[in-house]
């Protein structure tokens, strides 16, 4: 392949480091929601029954990763 020149694309977005403040803001979020997933998980039935909730509904919610944001905040 004499003569020819290689070209490299780089996906900007797959490696992209976080700064310092994204990645404290990122680790804020995920202690805001293991923390909210607590005071669920700790609520009566009638508390839950009143937001539309079972204890399943909460089992289920109690049990996802720390970083499994159901807003999508910590993106």
């Amino acid at each position: 392949m004499k003569g020819q020149k290689g070209y490299l694309l780089i996906d900007a977005g797959a490696h992209s480091a976080l700064s310092p403040r994204a990645l404290w803001q990122r680790l804020v979020r995920w202690h805001e929601v293991s923390r909210e997933r607590q005071v669920l998980a700790a609520l009566s039935d009638d508390a839950l029954k009143d937001m539309g909730l079972s204890r399943a509904d909460v089992e289920q919610e109690t049990h996802r990763h720390f970083w499994s944001d159901p807003l999508g905040k910590g993106r």
